[in-house]
């Protein structure tokens, strides 16, 4: 049995507190916040519309119910949502915006994940009245699944301009768009500009153990209040979540770039192992994707193995493994797994894992 410490490279949902937000949460002045009168909410929805440059703001409990509630104040049932084939509002939010708000995603993959104009253009439905008509484009900055990989403020801009002028909404799923900040070395604000609303997580990278933020016009955030209560996501004395979130607004996006620095050490150590496909110089921020296929193992068996050697890490398809750095992670714990995928992927197939219950993808 292993007993050297886990390092957790699933993903960065698995962060736990800092010892300063615990302080914070175990102090934090509450009240009612479906009555509004939860002080330490009300800062942290205060601090974050001031931080990106809007009018209002909205806590909710996850980046699922943000990207949801945006998709119910800006379309209508029946309407198209486009966005790009690997996105997480068409993959991972299972299918609650046709479930739930009764429109269906009209996508298109994109070189890196990175759509563009020219892209979206040809997907817009022409405006006859026995047609789905398309109501909104859903952005991803960083993208989850193409690696991380950032849309530049200009990109972003032209899509807005564009996106207007056809009359349509647009929504960026922000879920991790400190990390595109650092990467780019540009504010959030100036990544977001042009968006109609904007949601962000709290509990990835920034480390908050509960929590996302939805952002945008005034009008925006009085009409998302009324879904989130539809949903369930009225949390009452929610400023315990609400002061972590402050602590992770404030001093979390100053540990990002050293995440970035893990990541991109791992992606280089593992494009010089025989049997992994990886190309090092794409990974910008903390994920790392690669193929295995070419060392004779699926990714689940990989990943059996590793977790044997108390490394984690999730398949994401048969051959393909996804790894996220984060702050619950140092240099040492980035050793540790190149070390240990050296290991398992230079053993020889046969006998390399005991056969267990499929292994769980990517549950974010």
């Amino acid at each position: 049995m292993n007993d050297s410490p886990i390092v957790d490279l699933r993903s960065d949902t698995v962060t736990k507190p800092t010892p300063a937000m615990r302080r914070a949460m175990a102090e934090a002045e509450v009240g009612d916040d479906v009555y509004g009168e939860d002080p330490t909410v009300n800062r942290l929805q205060a601090r974050t519309a001031e931080m990106f440059n809007r009018e209002a703001a909205l806590f909710v409990p996850s980046g699922s119910m943000g990207n949801l509630i945006a998709i119910l104040t800006h379309a209508r049932r029946g309407d198209e949502v486009i966005c790009e084939e690997r996105a997480h509002v068409n993959q991972y939010e299972l299918s609650s915006m046709s479930a739930i708000a009764g429109c269906l995603p009209r996508t298109v993959l994109a070189p890196d994940g990175l759509l563009s104009w020219a892209l979206i253009e040809p997907l817009i439905r022409p405006r006859i009245y026995y047609r789905a008509q398309t109501a909104m484009v859903v952005l991803e900055n960083s993208h989850n699944m193409a690696g991380g990989s950032v849309l530049s403020a200009a990109v972003t801009r032209d899509i807005c301009g564009h996106a207007h002028d056809a009359k349509l909404r647009v929504h960026l799923d922000g879920a991790r768009i400190f990390n595109a900040a650092t990467a780019l070395g540009a504010s959030v604000a100036e990544l977001t500009r042009g968006c109609d609303s904007v949601m962000f997580c709290l509990s990835k990278g920034l480390g908050a153990p509960v929590g996302s933020m939805l952002l945008g016009s005034r009008e925006f955030i009085e009409e998302a209040h009324i879904h989130r209560k539809r949903l369930g996501g009225g949390m009452r004395q929610a400023g315990v979540l609400a002061a972590a979130g402050l602590i992770a607004l404030e001093e979390s996006p100053k540990l990002l770039q050293r995440d970035h620095d893990n990541a991109r050490k791992l992606a280089g150590a593992l494009a010089m192992m025989a049997g992994i496909t990886l190309e090092p110089e794409k990974v910008q921020t903390n994920i790392v994707i690669f193929e295995v296929e070419g060392s004779g193992c699926t990714a689940a068996e990989v990943c059996d193995a590793l977790a044997e050697q108390n490394v984690l890490a999730s398949p994401t398809d048969k051959f393909s493994i996804r790894m996220v750095t984060h702050y619950g992670v140092n240099a040492g714990d980035i050793e540790r797994a190149i070390g240990a995928i050296e290991g398992v992927i230079m053993r020889p197939r046969r006998g390399m894992v005991k056969k267990k219950p499929e292994r769980q993808g990517v549950a974010e």
